[in-house]
């Protein structure tokens, strides 16, 4: 049909004509919304985060309930967790954004219960209310990046989108953990089980200091219009994962938690129930310093035995999850299973090896091989299956970071990655890893699937190779040796590594640091006891020690050379290929180790230290020195025993510096 000046008409009512081969618009039936906020819940449809899972992996969950049951005990379950223990319930909760209040309710609002549902016996004690009782807590449940990067744009100042899309947040005055500031119960199983005493990061509390401080931490988390809840997983070894909750009031928090343990599936959310570990996180509200055993306004507190932890006056993230870590090495042992911080990687042959060393031993450089399969950074457990990685994430240092030294870190840092009190551009939001001004320790985590040879699922068989680093700056170290399970053993709980003091006062002699088990901090049993486990199963799956030294060669710093990386990349290189198994060694001085005499590609002249030193008697004195601070560091180990007798201590201590 024609209009009146001869054109064809134009339909907009969706039809189309096909018989006069006119060009019609794509106009369509209007949507079927209302409102603006209905065509808003139109826009999105209904999913979770993930963790990569391997491809073709069925999940052995089942989505037994209706989604109205598993909804309403989702709910019961995270009220419980929040429950003060001066009230028997907890706070009615509703799922979704206090902003979105209408929505919010008509999604999650538990059902109004009935009158005859409701049964009080007369002699039943007054169950204590306060104002919190009469409020909806929102919780806003596993939310996805961009739904965490809204909330804390929106609600917390301090954050920001950087140039590169990652999330730019504070901490506040914390930048690090407060070791002084954490606590755990001393109950009776603990007092007998857990490591305490001097050199022992784990100080007293009592039970009724910890309910105390939880009280204070719930309460003010049910006082807030909103929480963030995540319910995730530790340990990629599926018969021995654990269920954690991380309860918290910033986004910040959420999204950390959300790339450093394992996302769970739809199918798994489903059937999460009650988790094996809760996190109470109030970092942004003080700790009583009146209360018993506090020190400070910041109070870290871990309860085993009520599978607990309470963070107050703290808001620096990697509290949580050192937290969790510290946990692991409780419960993984109770089950036979060796937790270790370490760094983990996997030839394409499935050789795994794993990487002990503190801060600047080269552990993250050397660990992170675009030649191998990377199946963690930080924290692994070594099992009868095999190894596995703790988390779901890594939480790499940023101070300095260039995409030149660390190319995988730096494209690594994008959309949904957190970076922590790092300073950037205001106007380009370019960030400038060179700046200090907030902090040295600037940080990003993100998830381990954006580091692209990352193993996912992050597992592997058992390691053949057990490598410990140590940057020595006394020099007397060799560049590799070969340890025997009780070298192993002792250097195992040594963790040694030689650093260079600041230069305020001109001091430049080498520190020497001692971290029992390259992690003094998070560990909780007595450290023979991790030694004793890692030599057990070197020897059942024929793992080898090596003793690695990344620090100075032909006198200490200052006198000397710190030894070539690539000489040290050509080292790591000989011992997953198993070269230096079949290599002629000899025996060194004091310490006993035994060195190769060749490596390919590594002059032969560095592999035994005294050959670089031009002052041969002050080599002689400097590696005296080292061995008596190597002794006076293991006193404190000397009088633990395991077993009916001392005959593993007293092997451990002869494997040590001879002198």
């Amino acid at each position: 049909m024609a209009t009146p000046n001869g054109l064809a008409r134009i339909e907009t009512n969706g039809k189309k004509k096909h018989d006069n081969g006119v060009c019609h618009d794509d106009s369509s039936a209007p949507v079927r919304a209302q409102t603006i906020d209905e065509l808003h819940s139109l826009q999105r449809k209904r999913s979770a985060p993930t963790t990569p899972i391997k491809d073709g992996a069925a999940s052995p969950f089942a989505a037994a309930l209706s989604e109205e049951e598993r909804h309403r005990q989702q709910l019961q379950s995270i009220s419980a967790s929040l429950a003060s223990l001066t009230r028997e319930t907890g706070p009615k909760v509703v799922k979704g954004d206090p902003a979105r209040k209408g929505e919010a309710a008509a999604k999650g609002a538990p059902p109004t219960p009935q009158k005859h549902h409701q049964h009080h016996h007369p002699a039943a004690p007054t169950i204590a209310v306060s104002d919190s009782s009469l409020k909806f807590t929102h919780v806003l449940y596993n939310l996805s990046p961009a739904e965490l990067y809204e909330q804390a744009i929106k609600y917390e100042k301090g954050s920001f989108i950087t140039s590169n899309g990652a999330l730019a947040t504070l901490s506040g005055a914390k930048t690090g953990r407060s070791p002084r500031d954490k606590r755990v119960v001393k109950d009776e199983a603990a007092a007998q089980e857990l490591w305490w005493g001097k050199g022992s990061p784990n100080i007293e509390m009592d039970e009724h200091t910890f309910l105390t401080n939880r009280e204070r931490a719930v309460d003010y988390l049910n006082s807030l219009d909103k929480v963030f809840v995540n319910d995730q997983f530790l340990n990629w070894d599926p018969e021995n994962r654990i269920k954690v909750r991380i309860i918290s009031a910033r986004a910040y928090h959420s999204l950390f938690m959300h790339n450093m343990c394992i996302r769970p599936t739809d199918e798994e959310l489903e059937s999460f129930g009650t988790p094996d570990f809760t996190i109470y996180n109030a970092g942004q509200f003080p700790c009583n310093r009146y209360t018993h055993y506090m020190t400070s306004s910041t109070s870290v507190d871990i309860n085993l035995a009520r599978r607990e932890m309470v963070i107050l006056g703290t808001q620096y993230a990697g509290e949580m999850k050192k937290g969790l870590f510290g946990v692991m090495h409780y419960l993984m042992p109770k089950r036979g299973i060796l937790s270790l911080h370490s760094g983990c990687n996997m030839g394409k042959d499935g050789d795994v090896a794993l990487f002990f060393g503190l801060s600047g031993t080269g552990k993250t450089t050397l660990s992170t091989d675009h030649n191998r399969l990377l199946i963690g950074d930080d924290e692994h457990c070594w099992s009868n299956n095999g190894v596995s990685n703790i988390e779901g994430g890594c939480y790499a240092k940023c101070i300095d970071l260039s995409q030149e030294k660390e190319p995988d870190i730096w494209n690594a840092i994008k959309f949904g990655t957190v970076l922590e009190n790092v300073v950037f551009d205001e106007h380009t939001r370019e960030v400038d890893y060179t700046d200090k001004s907030v902090t040295e320790n600037t940080r990003a985590a993100y998830p381990i699937e954006y580091i692209p040879n990352a193993k996912i699922p992050c597992v592997g068989p058992h390691p053949k190779n057990v490598i410990l680093l140590a940057c020595d700056a006394f020099g007397v170290l060799p560049p590799v040796s070969k340890l025997n399970l009780a070298q192993t053993m002792y250097h195992f709980i040594s963790g040694y590594t030689a650093l260079v003091a600041g230069t305020e006062d001109g001091i430049k002699e080498p520190q020497a640091t001692f971290s029992a088990c390259f992690g003094a901090a998070f560990i909780m049993l007595h450290p023979t006891k991790y030694a004793a486990m890692l030599a057990e199963k070197m020897q059942k799956y024929g793992a080898t020690g090596w003793l690695v030294n990344t620090g100075w060669s032909g006198g200490r710093y200052g006198v000397g050379k710190r030894i070539r990386l690539p000489y040290t990349r050509k080292i790591i290189d000989a011992i997953h290929s198993g070269e230096l198994l079949t290599a002629n060694y000899q025996k060194t001085e004091v310490f006993g180790l035994e060195i190769p005499t060749e490596i390919k590609g590594v002059p032969s002249e560095i592999l035994d230290p005294i050959n670089t030193w031009t002052d041969k008697a002050a080599y002689k004195e400097t590696l005296l020195r080292l061995a008596g601070l190597f002794k006076k560091n293991f006193e404190v180990f000397a009088s633990y025993k395991i077993g009916d007798d001392s005959s593993l201590t007293d092997e451990i201590l002869a494997a040590g510096p001879n002198f």
